[in-house]
């Protein structure tokens, strides 16, 4: 059975583990961005300097107690209605067996009932039709909003999506 538990210093190596599977990165970007060379120190210190911002928290999935995932959500706004969902990722070993989905639903489960957020929100990558229609199939929905994010010197292309606790189920 598939738990979340707060994220752990230790989790950054095997994070990054998942983000240098060469294979599973250029088939998740589908060619269209560059490298991203993640290394547990990489990951690690960007942490430590978000940790101090009470609004942000990270989350890892256990599979008894293997690591299969791992997800950061952050407060929008200062009334902590609003939630965010970012860099959510499923062990590449795993992926096609529904932990993604899992994963999910306990954070939004965790995002409705334990920080009492009112809305998520999460951002798809244009290219990634799976993960768009992963999404909608636990209620989230296009907002019509399309960002554009320069990371990595490269311009990431996002389609917003939400879910607002009043549906719920």
């Amino acid at each position: 059975m598939l738990k979340l538990r707060p994220y752990k210093d230790s989790d950054a190596e095997t994070v990054a583990g998942w983000l240098s599977d060469e294979e599973g990165f250029w088939k998740w970007c589908a060619g269209q961005y560059k490298r991203y060379p993640a290394l547990p120190e990489d990951i690690r210190g960007f942490y430590r300097e978000q940790q101090a911002d009470p609004g942000f928290f990270e989350m890892t999935a256990l599979e008894g107690v293997k690591v299969v995932g791992h997800l950061v959500m952050r407060y929008l706004d200062p009334e902590q209605t609003d939630l965010k969902f970012g860099f959510i990722i499923v062990d590449p070993s795993v992926r096609g067996k529904g932990y993604g989905r899992q994963m999910l639903t306990l954070a939004l489960r965790y995002a409705f009932e334990i920080l009492r957020a009112e809305r998520v929100s999460l951002g798809v990558f244009e290219n990634n039709p799976a993960a768009a229609r992963c999404y909608e199939g636990l209620g989230f929905c296009r907002t019509g909003r399309y960002t554009v994010h320069h990371l990595m010197e490269e311009d990431w292309k996002f389609w917003e999506m939400e879910y607002r606790k009043e549906e719920a189920v």
